[in-house]
C-alpha cells in the first residue's frame, strides 16, 4: 500500500492526467478534492510557488505539475509503461506532450465566448483549430493504424492530449460550438473515440453534464469577482 495522496480538482484536465496514470498503474491513493476558490492550507504548503493543482504527495513529499508527476510515477512504478523505451520515440513523445499544453490557453477563452456573437465564436474556434491541425496532420501520423500513441496501449501522449480534448469537447457542449469536427479532423476524432472508450479511461471520465454545470458556475463566479473588483 503506497502512501499516495492527490490534491486536485476533479474537472481539471491536469488532474485527469494524474488520475488516469494512477489507475493505469493500478496504484491506490487518497483523493483530496480541492476548492478552486478556497484552496486548502495543505495545498498552499505543498505548492507555495504556483499554488495550484494537481499535487501528488508521496510519503509526505509533494510533486507538482501534471506531466512531471506522470514521469515520477513512471520511474517508481514501471509496470504498464507509459513512456517509450526507445530514446528517439521518447523524445518525440515529450515534444507532443509539451505541444498539448498549448491547447489549454487556447481553449480556456471558450468559457467566456458570447454564443450570440458569430464573429467572436469563429475567431475563438479558429485559434483552437489551428493547433488541432498540427495534431491531425503531424502528430497523428505517429499513430497510423494503431489505436493509441502507445500502439495497443495508452501512453503519456494519449494522456496529455486526452485531457485537453475532453476539456475542449466540454467547451463545445457549454457554448453550442463545434470545434473538433469529424470531417476536418478524422484522425483526431477517431483517436479520441478510442481513447475515451478505453476501460480505465471510461471508468474515470468526468461526467459531461456535471462538468458543464461546474464550468458554468466557475464562469459566473469569476465574472462576479471581476465586476466587484
Amino acid at each position: 500500500m503506497e502512501d499516495l495522496k492527490l490534491h486536485g480538482f476533479w474537472y481539471s484536465p491536469f488532474t485527469m492526467r494524474v488520475v488516469w496514470t494512477l489507475k493505469l498503474k493500478g496504484l491506490s491513493y487518497e483523493n483530496i478534492e480541492e476548492d478552486r476558490f478556497n484552496k486548502s492550507p495543505q495545498l498552499l504548503e505543498y505548492n507555495p510557488v504556483h499554488k495550484k493543482t494537481p499535487v501528488l504527495v508521496h510519503g509526505g513529499k509533494p510533486i507538482c505539475e501534471s506531466m512531471l508527476i506522470l514521469e515520477y510515477i513512471e520511474e517508481l512504478w514501471p509496470q504498464n509503461p507509459l513512456v517509450p523505451l526507445d530514446p528517439y520515440q521518447r523524445s518525440q513523445a515529450r515534444f507532443w506532450v509539451t505541444y498539448s499544453d498549448q491547447l489549454f490557453p487556447a481553449v480556456v477563452p471558450l468559457i467566456y465566448v458570447d454564443i450570440a456573437n458569430d464573429e467572436e465564436k469563429e475567431k475563438a474556434t479558429e485559434k483552437v483549430q489551428k493547433l488541432l491541425r498540427d495534431v491531425e496532420d503531424q502528430c497523428l501520423l505517429l499513430v497510423d493504424e494503431k489505436l493509441f500513441f502507445g500502439g495497443d496501449t495508452i501512453n503519456m501522449v494519449d494522456i496529455a492530449f486526452g485531457s485537453m480534448i475532453k476539456f475542449l469537447v466540454t467547451m463545445e457542449d457549454l457554448n453550442e460550438l463545434k470545434v473538433l469536427e469529424a470531417e476536418k479532423f478524422p484522425r483526431l476524432h477517431s483517436w479520441f473515440n478510442n481513447f475515451k472508450n478505453a476501460p480505465i479511461v471510461k471508468e474515470n471520465f468526468p461526467d459531461k453534464e456535471k462538468m458543464c454545470a461546474n464550468l458554468k458556475y466557475i464562469r459566473k463566479t469569476i465574472r462576479e469577482l471581476e465586476s466587484s473588483a
